[in-house]
């Protein structure tokens, strides 16, 4: 099956009580609504989306966030309650014929008028659990290795819902997006498979600091052991 943008979200930063009570107001973008028609898509993101916490999320490697949807089966069973529908994860865009399986980082695709590649997978933080009030959803969404991916904008112009996700070009088809969260995530970590992923130019800055930094801590763990005879 062919990529293709289902569907196209986007959400302003909005403040939320913390059960009712103000002192502990927390803000988020979290929630999308679906924009029809053309949507202006610049190098830090889709016009008339916001993020609030500019430290985690947002910038030139994580300016959009696209979600397979193919998992909203998955969850809509876990959750029937919930009815999640496109956008229900925070993605700005919804994509069919494609997961975290088949999608690899330093890939290119054109849709509309804009080539993005893809750049990290998403790290589920916990304001997806308070948007839902599950207190285990973003752990969950980790566990289960159903993130979503993280998109850098190569080229502006404007993009619409239903338009094909062409891949124009795939440097890495060795790490996919699946591998990478399971290099991340391994237990234990593999200094070996950090490092090869870092290696990545395509690769996030942010998650090429995570790889590096943890593959230096355990060297240095690994010479102290070795000096203390341990």
């Amino acid at each position: 099956m062919t990529p293709r943008v289902v569907s196209i979200q986007t959400g302003r930063s909005r403040c939320f009580n913390a059960e009712s009570d103000v002192s502990k107001q927390w803000s988020s973008a979290i929630i999308k609504d679906p924009v029809d028609g053309a949507v202006v898509v610049g190098t830090t993101g889709l016009q008339g989306d916001e993020q609030s916490d500019l430290v985690h999320h947002g910038g030139s490697d994580k300016a959009v966030l696209a979600y397979a949807l193919s998992h909203y089966a998955y969850w809509n069973a876990r959750y029937p309650e919930l009815a999640f529908q496109p956008g229900g994860f925070g993605e700005n865009l919804t994509v069919s014929g494609m997961d975290e399986s088949d999608c690899c980082v330093g890939d290119i695709f054109e849709t509309g008028s804009c080539l993005f590649e893809v750049s990290q997978p998403r790290q589920p933080c916990w304001k997806l659990s308070r948007r839902w009030e599950i207190p285990s959803l973003a752990q969950e969404v980790q566990d289960e290795r159903r993130t979503g991916w993280y998109l850098r904008v190569l080229q502006s112009g404007e993009i619409r819902a239903g338009e094909l996700l062409t891949l124009c070009q795939r440097p890495n088809p060795e790490f996919t997006i699946a591998r990478a969260l399971a290099t991340m995530y391994a237990k234990p970590r593999s200094s070996i498979d950090d490092l090869q992923l870092a290696k990545l130019p395509q690769l996030s800055e942010a998650w090429k600091q995570n790889l590096i930094s943890h593959t230096t801590q355990n060297s240095r763990i690994k010479d102290a052991e070795r000096l203390t005879g341990h």
